[in-house]
């Protein structure tokens, strides 16, 4: 077993893909603030327990490119839940999204997703000092 495929490095990982997908996500809300009719949408909170037993129970997916203008199958929102957000507020274009809600979850997101990469690289210097690598 390599360094990387420890769970508490996959973990992480899994945690700052989520971050990514939902950063999306946000900004495309944003973005349609004000089209008329528009239904934002935000990721189903994560959950650490949840993912690992996913993980753990789904088998490994190995796709192989045959040309380099196909997609994978592995990236996008479709990993993590996309769902519809539940608005309590309707803008005069018809749409739920207020702008300052918006921003303040880009900036939680954000901040969040800084926190997962330095827990990251700390782990890594850890077992680089704990190899006897100076870091």
């Amino acid at each position: 077993m390599g360094l990387m495929d420890m769970p508490v490095f996959s973990a992480l990982t899994d945690k700052m893909r989520w971050h990514q997908t939902r950063q999306g996500l946000l900004a495309e809300n944003v973005a349609n603030a004000e089209t008329p009719g528009y239904r934002g949408r935000d990721l189903k909170q994560y959950n650490f327990d949840d993912r690992m037993g996913m993980m753990a129970s789904s088998s490994a997916m190995v796709t192989t490119v045959t040309q380099p203008m196909h997609f994978s199958a592995s990236s996008g929102e479709g990993a993590f839940d996309a769902q519809r957000m539940a608005n309590f507020e309707i803008t005069p274009e018809g749409n739920g999204i207020t702008l300052e809600d918006e921003m303040m979850k880009v900036t939680t997101n954000m901040m969040d997703y800084q926190a997962a990469t330095s827990l990251y690289q700390k782990s890594i210097r850890i077992l680089r000092v704990a190899m006897g690598k100076n870091a």
